[in-house]
């Protein structure tokens, strides 16, 4: 998805679920998984590593920022659902914000229309923005990966050619951002291991382990 443009990433998103559409009810029923996750512990390749073992759409977190932020975008996805689906989807939105108590400005509003309309699809890998915060139970699977610092700290140094000070700065101020956006838009705390089904510690597991852990909790 990061090499196409924002119309070509819709449409295409577009044309898979019409197909979708087409299947038997049984093929359509796979959940979403939402992916938080620590920077430097490698949640983002665990995340691609499931999307391409399940054969799961995903959508990076650049992504759905990017998807959001357009009212055009919105409508054209919102246009997949049939009439129940996006009864469905307002219930679910209603929902959130009266159980969280919040206050949605645009963006959120977007987001969470975005969100809802993948997660009625099912089928996708979803990683942050959020995601495990919006969905209902019976769609998603909640997965948080994380990492002692030390070894994120080495896993960023190398990743992106830079000293272990700068590594953990970029770690910190990350962090922060992640924490600062899941506090304002959804009242929660990212780090609060009940807000997830699984937590994973990379330290010592390997992505071929980790993605065999998340499909047996799956089922799949």
């Amino acid at each position: 998805m990061k090499n196409r443009s924002l119309q070509q990433i819709v449409e295409g998103q577009v044309q898979r679920w019409q197909l979708l559409k087409k299947c038997p009810p049984e093929t359509q029923t796979a959940p979403v998984i939402t992916v938080s996750r620590e920077p430097g512990s490698g949640g983002r390749i665990v995340a691609e590593a499931l999307a391409d073992e399940l054969g799961f759409d995903i959508f990076h977190q650049e992504v759905i920022h990017q998807l959001a932020e357009s009212a055009h975008v919105n409508q054209r996805l919102l246009e997949t659902l049939d009439e129940k689906g996006m009864n469905v989807l307002e219930e679910w939105i209603s929902s959130i914000v009266n159980q969280q108590h919040l206050w949605p400005d645009q963006y959120l509003k977007y987001l969470m229309k975005l969100v809802g309309v993948i997660g009625r699809h099912g089928g996708a890998v979803l990683i942050g923005r959020g995601g495990n915060f919006i969905l209902p139970p019976e769609c998603r699977f909640r997965l948080r990966v994380i990492a002692p610092m030390r070894t994120r700290i080495e896993n960023v140094a190398r990743e992106h050619n830079v000293s272990m000070e700068q590594a953990k700065r970029r770690i910190i101020r990350t962090e922060s951002d992640r924490r600062a956006f899941i506090r304002k838009y959804f009242n929660a705390d990212v780090d609060d291991p009940l807000n997830y089904d699984m937590v994973l510690n990379t330290e010592l597991m390997d992505i071929k382990a980790a993605v065999q852990a998340v499909r047996g909790a799956l089922g799949m």
